[in-house]
């Protein structure tokens, strides 16, 4: 009895067959069953990996059905592994507004430009004689040229300030040398009472020759008096300054103490001025004209004409910066149509645009004025500030 229980003892596990598959380890018990019971055999498979089913005992003593194992897939049933198209990743909410703020950038720029060529056009000045004094120097910003810059103290016929020059063209409030262009830039500010010869009027002040000859005179003066080429000339008048530097949103000052009254201050109908040291300010068009003008200030009565000229420097470094800013560059077409208006100048166009670019870009290079008190230049002097000038230091 004993045997027979071990004959039918229930196996488990078995050593892998000759091509490496688990074998049946009941398979030759069944088959010995079926030899005694008479029955024939089945056929077996030849094929290493095919099992025969099989019968196992339960503890019920019916037989069940043993698991089949299932034979692997051979490697031309595996699924085909092609390549898949890459899905691009959808344009996210960030890149798509950078998109639109670009294109209104570009768009903005050029309706800008267009704006400025049609208001140069428009108000080109005629210079009379000293065009033919000028010319030549390439055209900024990728060539250097040297314009003469002239503030003008006329008005127009229905000013209402005192001793205001209303026909003729005045005194030149004040007289500017820009060197612009090529990537480098430089200023010189001539002191309007700096003695000078004046050609058919003697030694006077230098501010004189333009109320002789206009353009024409101050130009020729300018040259012989500093041995610089002037290629071109820009004038601009009291009146039409405030209305550029209103169309630029104002503008930001930050210098020493200011307290002057011009035109008799706000109670005569004049204006005010009241700047403290280090204070960052916003002035509007006839602030910072009058900012620009002050001779006498109270806060420190020791100033002088060289102190004004570094001042408007000053004044016009402030427009350079307010151009440059982030609300210069929304008000850019109000700026490109009133800056054309705001000069006389021998250019116009493409020309006047590249100056003015070169002006805005290039750099500003250190305050420089050519003057003294007395109005006596020494030679020496003046012949140091000319080569610094020139150089762009």
């Amino acid at each position: 009895m004993s045997g027979k229980r071990n004959r039918y003892r229930r196996y488990r596990g078995g050593s892998p067959g000759q091509h490496g598959r688990p074998e049946d380890p009941l398979q030759e018990l069944r088959d010995l069953r079926r030899a005694e019971s008479g029955k024939p055999l089945p056929p077996r498979s030849t094929e290493p990996w095919a099992q025969q089913p099989s019968e196992t005992p339960g503890r019920s003593g019916l037989r069940r059905p043993a698991r089949e194992q299932r034979a692997p897939s051979q490697p031309s049933e595996r699924p085909s592994l092609a390549p898949r198209r890459a899905v691009r990743p959808a344009k996210t909410l960030g890149r798509r507004v950078l998109k639109w703020v670009f294109v209104w950038a570009v768009a903005w720029s050029a309706l800008s430009l267009v704006v400025f060529l049609v208001s140069a056009q428009l108000h080109q000045a005629d210079v009379g004689d000293g065009a033919a004094l000028l010319g030549g120097g390439a055209t900024p910003p990728l060539g250097e040229s040297t314009i003469l810059v002239i503030g003008s103290d006329t008005r127009t016929k229905d000013s209402q300030e005192p001793g205001a020059t209303k026909g003729g063209y005045g005194l030149a409030d004040s007289i500017m040398l820009l060197r612009v262009g090529g990537g480098s830039g430089a200023k010189l500010s001539i002191a309007r009472d700096t003695l000078v010869p004046v050609e058919g009027y003697g030694v006077v002040k230098i501010n004189s020759a333009y109320a002789y000859g206009g353009p024409a005179l101050l130009t020729k003066t300018v040259e012989d008096y500093t041995g610089i080429d002037v290629n071109h000339v820009m004038q601009i008048g009291f009146d039409s300054f405030p209305p550029l530097i209103d169309a630029m949103g104002g503008i930001t000052y930050r210098g020493s103490c200011v307290i002057s009254k011009i035109n008799g201050g706000y109670a005569n109908g004049g204006i005010t001025l009241r700047i403290k040291t280090g204070e960052k300010v916003t002035l509007n068009g006839k602030q910072a004209l009058a900012l620009a003008r002050t001779r006498k200030n109270s806060c420190n009565p020791k100033e002088n004409d060289l102190t004004r000229a570094r001042r408007q420097q000053k004044v016009l470094s402030s427009m350079k910066r307010r151009a440059l800013s982030p609300i210069g560059f929304v008000r850019l077409p109000l700026i490109a149509w009133a800056a054309p208006k705001t000069m006389d100048s021998d250019m116009a166009g493409p020309r006047l645009l590249g100056t003015m670019a070169g002006m805005v870009f290039s750099g500003g290079g250190k305050t420089r004025v050519l003057g003294t008190e007395t109005g006596y230049v020494p030679d020496e002097l003046k012949a140091r500030e000319v080569e610094r000038f020139l150089s762009g230091g």
